[in-house]
């Protein structure tokens, strides 16, 4: 009978763990795949490697941004499902921002992360130039005031 109890302890005990992982998934996944180029807090590194601190959300302010999040070849090649990219996207966009997009957006689902993942983009920086100047025209509005 002790034995059964201290069984039952040690199951719940390591249940009770790898709930804490999976809540940490997300984090973890940016830790392992991301965390190598684009930093710990998202800074990136300048001429190198883009910033996704303060920014990366704004991405979701234009149509095509949210496919050139998902399709940028760190994203569409890693090794992690569709769920867990999806995840891992959207504990980005939470973490790193803009608060105001963070707050808001509509979350990335596995659906959406496999209808846009294949294939991975080939011309990533005359992309996300085109991007860019979009966000920029998005958030000046038509008159060059910001929004």
């Amino acid at each position: 009978m002790r034995r059964l109890a201290l069984a039952s302890l040690l199951i719940a005990a390591l249940l009770a763990r790898a709930d804490a992982a999976r809540a940490g998934a997300p984090q973890i996944q940016y830790m392992l795949h991301c965390q190598g180029c684009h930093l710990a807090d998202g800074s990136g590194s300048p001429q190198a490697v883009p910033a996704l601190r303060d920014f990366v959300g704004n991405f979701l302010r234009v149509p095509a941004g949210r496919q050139y999040l998902v399709q940028v070849p760190g994203s569409a090649q890693s090794p992690l499902s569709d769920a867990e990219l999806a995840e891992v996207l959207n504990w980005m966009i939470r973490e790193f921002g803009p608060a105001e997009i963070a707050a808001t957006f509509e979350p990335f689902g596995a659906d959406e992360v496999a209808r846009y993942r294949d294939p991975p983009l080939t011309d990533v920086e005359s992309v996300r130039r085109e991007l860019l100047l979009a966000i920029d025209r998005e958030r000046t509005g038509a008159h060059g005031e910001r929004r």
